[in-house]
């Protein structure tokens, strides 16, 4: 299944069934901003997923309880880290038929309460509301291994949506309706210490690692 998922991202002719995945990725990617950002302490206005695939999740950490500077780099980290470590975690539920009943129901739900609180665009909202319905829809035919099959093929593009975006890890700055921003990786190094290429090495290091713990959990008898 993993190497169907890569086959698809590299065959050109179906650019249409890889362009909602891409901007699930963006969805996992942008949530792991924001619920970081409540974890420290903060809070998660909305978040934003636009039509070429990108997106950004507005937050605040006002009344946080660690610095400004370790706040922004584990915000900043959450975004890149947040698809490891949640498809990690469906794989791993994908090995019992319960576990996994009960992880796509949990995505279904996370997947309404970002629709009801959080995604305020017109792509982010229309996506989303595609896959939590398709998602409930799997959900009616009581099958569970369909269940698993779809929880590991979840669990795989979120995992892999981290190599989509190789470009960006190793990207110090970009523009965005004409302003100049600092990438994630940038805004570690920025928060923290060393250079924005050596967190881009370490978050892949980090992602290939949870990626090969998710399949000897998975595959372990």
């Amino acid at each position: 299944m993993a190497i169907v998922v890569v086959i698809l991202w590299q065959l050109p002719y179906f650019g249409w069934f890889q362009y909602p995945f891409r901007l699930l990725g963006t969805w996992f990617h942008e949530m792991g901003h924001g619920l970081m950002a409540v974890l420290l302490g903060g809070s998660f206005e909305h978040l934003e997923i636009y039509e070429n695939g990108g997106g950004v999740a507005y937050y605040h950490l006002g009344g946080s309880y660690v610095s400004p500077f370790i706040g922004n780099a584990l915000v900043a980290a959450g975004g890149l880290l947040g698809p490891a470590v949640i498809g990690a975690l469906l794989i791993m539920s994908a090995k019992s038929h319960r576990n996994s009943m009960i992880a796509l129901r949990v995505l279904i739900g996370v997947m309404i309460l970002s629709l009801l609180l959080w995604i305020r665009s017109f792509w982010g909202v229309s996506v989303m509301s595609g896959f939590a319905i398709f998602l409930f829809v799997i959900t009616l035919f009581k099958s569970r291994k369909l269940e698993v099959v779809v929880i590991l093929f979840l669990g795989l593009q979120s995992v892999l949506s981290t190599y989509l975006q190789l470009d960006y890890l190793f990207t110090k700055q970009f523009e965005r309706d004409g302003a100049i921003q600092i990438s994630d990786t940038q805004a570690i190094a920025e928060n923290t210490f060393g250079t924005y290429w050596m967190w881009a090495i370490l978050i892949i290091l980090m992602s290939a690692y949870l990626l090969w713990k998710s399949f000897r959990y998975y595959f372990k008898k």
